[in-house]
């Protein structure tokens, strides 16, 4: 054989290991960009009282690895010590949630009175079915649309008036709102504010936001029982460097250990961008190109 054919081969050999080396999927973080291990973070989960998985909401790896996360809770845990709780549901539809996953209400029903959003059948129907099997309770935390409406277009004092009823699908009222808070402070950059105390014109943008994350932390509070483990689910912005849900958590509740959860993109996964340090207590990282649901 010559040496020109020997070193041919030996070039397809490694052009060959270099198309068949490890792809992940994602990688998993630290706070401080460190490679966590997933193991040893579902201990820590499992230790919690409330876990908030901020996702992306079209992202697939994301809504997969809740799924994980989900079922690897359950084998941690004793029966009866989960709870999932999703921004995807208001409190108004509550009970039908609540009967759905009792099984005492067709698939048919739920999806036309509960209004699932657009990428219910691909992303959450999946959580739904597992606390189903399993007799895990879910519960709905998000404030329902029409009050964050009216916040976004009035102001909080637009609810200074509703009758009780609709206060009990709501955070305690009146809300405070932090307008210090960093993440309300980029959002006043956003939409027009000033970036100072009430966000100049963007004060009613704000308060809705903060009026969501509020009344999912109140219901995050008051839906577990000593023992239990919430796992919630929510857009990332919502508990992103530990702000919006986190801080209500804190006013309501301070010794709750509470432990998040972010997924961000990046162009390569090797080491975490300056920028998603400390954005959560573990941060998952996925492919800029990785597929949608929409």
């Amino acid at each position: 054989m010559t040496i020109f054919r020997i070193f041919s081969l030996l070039c397809l050999a490694f052009t060959s290991l270099a198309f068949t080396a490890d792809r992940p999927a994602y990688r998993l973080f630290s706070a401080a960009g460190q490679p966590a291990d997933y193991d040893q973070m579902m201990q820590e989960l499992a230790q919690a009282d409330v876990v908030l998985f901020g996702e992306q909401h079209n992202d697939a790896i994301a809504h997969w690895l809740e799924l994980q996360v989900a079922k690897d809770l359950l084998k941690l845990k004793k029966p009866g010590q989960l709870v999932l709780g999703m921004e995807m549901f208001e409190r108004d539809v509550q009970p039908l949630v609540a009967q759905y996953t009792a099984g005492t209400l067709a698939d048919t029903a739920f999806l036309r009175q509960a209004r699932p959003w657009p990428n219910y059948d691909t992303d959450y129907r999946p959580l739904l079915q597992l606390a189903r099997e399993n007799r895990v309770p879910v519960v709905g935390t998000n404030a329902p649309r029409p009050f964050a409406k009216v916040v976004a277009q009035r102001s909080l004092t637009a609810l200074d008036k509703i009758p009780a009823a609709d206060r009990a699908l709501l955070a305690p009222l009146p809300l405070k709102v932090d307008y210090d808070l960093p993440g309300y402070k980029n959002m006043a950059a956003m939409f027009g504010g000033d970036g100072k105390a009430h966000g100049g014109g963007a004060q009613n943008i704000i308060q809705a936001q903060a009026l969501r994350d509020a009344t999912m932390a109140h219901f995050i509070q008051t839906s577990r029982q000593a023992g239990q483990t919430l796992l919630h689910f929510n857009g990332s912005y919502h508990s992103d460097n530990h702000e919006g849900i986190g801080a209500y958590l804190r006013q309501y509740a301070p010794k709750l250990r509470v432990r998040t959860i972010s997924v961000v993109t990046q162009e390569q996964l090797q080491t975490l961008e300056k920028e998603q340090v400390n954005v959560a207590d573990f941060v998952v990282v996925v492919p800029m190109d990785a597929a949608k649901t929409y």
